[in-house]
This record gives C-alpha cells, sequence and structure tokens, in this order.
C-alpha cells in the first residue's frame, strides 16, 4: 500500500504538475475553455520554482515562442484547445520540420469552427494524421485519468527528447475539469538532458549551432524526409502503447480512447454479466497507433465496437489495422455529448443480436460509419 500523499487535482492541474515534474520550466500558452485553469496552474507554480510562463497575445505567438525555447535546449510546454491548436498548426510543422522537442497539450472542446466548450474528440485526424502542411508525425498520447496525466506529460517530455520530435498530449473537457485523488512524490522533479545540437552558444564548438527546417534544394529537402521517414518507422516499431481490458476470450472488442475508455470498460462490465463476451482496447499512444493489438485481437475476435466523441475518426485507424478481417461498427456522439453506459450498451447488443428491451431504448443514437 503506498504512503505517498494523496491530493485532490483537477486535470488541468495535473497537465501542469505534470510537465513541472517532467523538468519543464518554460510555458507560453494563451488562455481558451475548457483548458484555462492549465495556465492559470503554471502562471503561479513555475515562478515558485525558478521557471517562467509568459501569456503570449495569440496561439500563434505562443507556438514560435516554443520553437526558440526549445531551440534553446529547454523542456518547453504550451497547451491550448481545439481552435486555438489550429492556429499553432503552421508553427507545429516548423517545429518538426526544424527537429525540436516540445509537449503540446489540447484538452479538446465541441466543433468545428468555435462550436461549444463541452468535451469531445474530434481533433483526432488533426493531431494523428500531421495538422500542419508537410510529411511529417508527432507522438500523441491520451491520458484516461487525472494520475495518469502526471505520467503521460512526464512521458511526453522524454519521448520528445528522445526522438527531437513534437509531442501532444490530447484529453477533452471531462478530463480538464475533473478531479481525482493524485500521490505526489514530495519534491520529485527530472532535470532536462544535455543538448549538444541547441543554439545556446557557440562555447568551444568549431562552429554555431544553426537550427532551421529550410531545404531549399528539392534533392536535400527528399534526403530530410527520408531521414524523417527511418525515424517515424522506429517510432511505430517501438512506442505503441495501450491498455488491454478483459481481452482474452472477447468476441466482441470495443475500441476507446480517453474518457470514452471509461465509459467503454464500464459497458463490458454490464455486458459480461449479460452473456456477452466483450473486451476493451484502449490506446493510449494515438500516434502511433497500437495497431499490433488490434492485428492479434482481430485473430481470435469476432467484430469490433469503436466509440468516439465524433462522428467517426480513431475508426478510419481501427479498420485499417484490421485490415477487413472482421466487421468494425461505430457509434459516436459529436458536438460536446459524451455517449453514456446505457446507448453502447445498447449498441452492442445491437450488433451482437441480442436486441434490447424496451428499457433499453436510448435517448439518442449515434451514427454508424
Amino acid at each position: 500500500m503506498s504512503h505517498l500523499p494523496r491530493v485532490l487535482m483537477k486535470g488541468n492541474e495535473a497537465f501542469g504538475e505534470g510537465a513541472v515534474r517532467a523538468g519543464c520550466r518554460h510555458t507560453f500558452a494563451y488562455p481558451i475553455t475548457p483548458q484555462s485553469e492549465l495556465a492559470h496552474f503554471l502562471a503561479r507554480r513555475l515562478p515558485e520554482i525558478g521557471g517562467v510562463f509568459v501569456q503570449a497575445e495569440s496561439e500563434v505567438s505562443a507556438i514560435n515562442m516554443v520553437f526558440g525555447a526549445a531551440a534553446a535546449g529547454a523542456r518547453v510546454l504550451t497547451s491550448s484547445s481545439s481552435p486555438g491548436i489550429s492556429l499553432m498548426q503552421e508553427g507545429i510543422s516548423y517545429i518538426a520540420g526544424a527537429r525540436l522537442p516540445c509537449v503540446i497539450v489540447n484538452v479538446m472542446r465541441g466543433g468545428p469552427g468555435l462550436g461549444n466548450i463541452a468535451p469531445a474528440q474530434g481533433d483526432y485526424f488533426q493531431a494523428v494524421k500531421g495538422g500542419g502542411h508537410g510529411d511529417y508525425c508527432q507522438i500523441v498520447l491520451a491520458p484516461a485519468s487525472v494520475p495518469e496525466i502526471i505520467e503521460m506529460m512526464i512521458l511526453a517530455f522524454d519521448l520528445a527528447d528522445r526522438y527531437r520530435n513534437p509531442v501532444m498530449v490530447v484529453g477533452d473537457g471531462v478530463l480538464g475539469q475533473m478531479m481525482e485523488p493524485v500521490e505526489i512524490e514530495p519534491g520529485e522533479t527530472r532535470t532536462a538532458p544535455a543538448k549538444p545540437w541547441a543554439t545556446d552558444g557557440q562555447g568551444d564548438r568549431p562552429a554555431p549551432n544553426i537550427i532551421s527546417s529550410l531545404n531549399i534544394v528539392p534533392e536535400d529537402n527528399e534526403r530530410f524526409n527520408l531521414d524523417l521517414a527511418v525515424m517515424y518507422a522506429e517510432i511505430r516499431r517501438g512506442e505503441q502503447r495501450c491498455e488491454e481490458y478483459r481481452l482474452d476470450d472477447a468476441e466482441l472488442v470495443l475500441v476507446a480512447f480517453g474518457t470514452v475508455a471509461r465509459v467503454a470498460k464500464a459497458v463490458v462490465d454490464r455486458a459480461r454479466r449479460d452473456g456477452i463476451r466483450a473486451g476493451v482496447i484502449r490506446p493510449i499512444t494515438l500516434w502511433p497507433f497500437p495497431e499490433d493489438s488490434v492485428k492479434r485481437a482481430a485473430a481470435r475476435a469476432d467484430r469490433f465496437l469503436v466509440v468516439e466523441m465524433s462522428l467517426g475518426q480513431m475508426v478510419e485507424d481501427v479498420r485499417l489495422s484490421v485490415e477487413g478481417e472482421k466487421p468494425v461498427h461505430f457509434f459516436g456522439r459529436p458536438g460536446g455529448l459524451v455517449p453514456t453506459v446505457r446507448e453502447v450498451c445498447n449498441e452492442v447488443k445491437r450488433i451482437t443480436g441480442v436486441m434490447p428491451g424496451a428499457e433499453d431504448v436510448p435517448a439518442a443514437t449515434g451514427v454508424d460509419r
């Protein structure tokens, strides 16, 4: 039994505390609901430990400040919510093209456009398909609880430095606003590793370090992109992460990430009480997608059900991983609505041929893509 101090912490605060414990001392951000508490937390927390928080005049400014701090070798963070992340896309592409490590948090809200401040997962494509221009990828992590946020923020900074690549951590408005007890190790923080490539002064080097994403000569740019492709392939092989829940004998596999994965686990427990052998794959890395786990499940399961707070985005990666071997169904609630256990249970009964009773008729129905 752990004897570490337990603190009741909001998800947005956990993103900030996790960054601090990872050794981040520089944050540049612009407030936007539902992640504003993250900026508020770090505006107070970082000066206490010799760090710097700057509220930029816009998200465009914030991501370019991140570029500068990352080039100088700092562990650096920015955060926003959906439309703010859209404004950062050009800068994220520049950061990927300059081979700079940084961490970006997106606490997703309903869209498109301004949408609303309710929780959603409609930014999946933006995160995993490279929302900016060019052939680049960013590692994308998706925590499902407040304690996991802290662990995942530390992992995010480690992966960013290991591969010299941006890492995005995505949550939704539920995860950002909810409070859960977190175990805090007093005084435990990482230090940023040495970065001999950084633009931190020439020192004893024979020539100064230069960081740029400009490759005017097409052949040079091609070689650079091919080098990136080798790195991305290495990440795909070595960094797939997921949680498997009651999967060993599952005939129906639910795939869900973040907050919805918690709903999916409750659905599986209820389905098994009704005699339906169901299990869950919860992607922890959205990129690289845990396709190996999905492929293994496809070898023994009868079908899949992907549940998302969107009209269906991750479902495409599940179908690519299954490669047509088994049916892949979809249930989603867009616009800031969270699928309920009751609704998803009804969908499970429908696709497995166990027809719901009158008391099980859902209040709303998702769209099957």
